[in-house]
């Protein structure tokens, strides 16, 4: 089984600089299992600490320290996937995956070197857009971890076998299924300049107002889906429809306190960011299908805006 690693500067144990150098494969690995950086970051803590909580002898008889890790994130995930259910019923309103900036928004941020957010170590690719960890998060959790580690990630079935605890063939099934879960929720694809164009044209109809243009802009069938985690204020439910959708958000800036609007890519797609008093209030992702907007994700939640936070 092989691993990615990035070079540390830790001369003095080469050891160490091997072990701390996969850490960006097991954030890249549990964010899109978890479709949550937080989560994703405490993961690869706790992988960690069960590595560290070995004698070195037990640390030395381990021939692919690599493997072992990914073994252990997997797991790990795999459990805190077992039990979203539960956690997601006491959840208020709707669950939408943890946005993420681009990766030069991180480059762009604090320089003095003293903090490395994980979200800088998330490699931005297709299976990484709010469409497709959607989609990822109605998977039974064998079927997402199977499909990452396998699809994205590159590992045989019998790697991944003895990750989930099942058979190969199971998990050859299990890739199946969850593939043809994408297949089905695919849409032709939109060029990413006409997409960018197409949200820059919501963001200056939504600022002026104008319900006809953004009735225009999104698709008849439009879901909006808002996320604010019972801490801010969210629709509990989707919106459905193009014209209840333009309607409700030209009722939004009514009465909310006045926001700057951004583009900004989320997940890797173009996205609009809103700013309040210097802070990130609002993330938004679209699903862009052909000259329309099919579905707009709007994350409020101010604990999965934290890698949005400035200053």
């Amino acid at each position: 089984m092989s691993t990615q690693s990035e070079p540390e500067n830790d001369r003095l144990d080469p050891g160490l600089s091997a072990i701390m150098g996969e850490r960006r494969q097991l954030i890249n690995l549990a964010y899109r299992l978890l479709g949550s950086l937080a989560d994703a970051e405490d993961v690869v803590q706790e992988t960690y600490t069960r590595w560290y909580a070995m004698s070195p002898a037990q640390q030395e008889a381990i021939a692919s320290p690599g493997a072992w890790l990914t073994k252990v994130a997997s797991r790990v995930c795999l459990d805190l996937l077992r039990s979203a259910r539960a956690r997601r019923e006491r959840y208020v309103g709707e669950w939408i995956p943890e946005p993420l900036p681009d990766r030069t928004e991180w480059m762009n941020g604090p320089s003095d070197g003293t903090t490395v957010d994980p979200a800088d170590r998330v490699t931005l690719d297709e299976s990484i857009n709010m469409a497709f960890l959607v989609v990822l998060d109605s998977m039974t959790p064998a079927e997402r971890v199977a499909f990452i580690l396998h699809d994205v990630f590159q590992y045989s079935f019998p790697e991944v076998a003895e990750i989930v605890g099942r058979t190969p063939a199971a998990c050859r099934q299990l890739a199946s299924s969850a593939r043809r879960r994408i297949r089905a929720s695919q849409s032709p694809a939109t060029p990413l300049a006409q997409r960018a164009d197409i949200v820059r044209d919501f963001k200056q109809a939504w600022e002026a107002n104008d319900i006809d243009a953004l009735i225009g802009l999104l698709d008849p069938d439009a879901t909006a889906i808002g996320d604010g985690g019972g801490l801010v204020a969210a629709a509990l439910r989707p919106v459905d429809g193009g014209e209840r959708i333009a309607r409700y958000l030209v009722d939004v800036v009514a009465k909310a306190a006045e926001a700057t609007l951004l583009e900004r890519m989320v997940n890797g797609q173009p996205g609009l960011v809103a700013l309040q008093d210097g802070a990130t209030v609002l993330v938004m992702a679209f699903d862009v299908v052909g000259d329309r907007i099919k579905r707009i994700w709007a994350v409020r939640n101010p604990e999965k805006l934290r890698p949005w936070t400035t200053g």
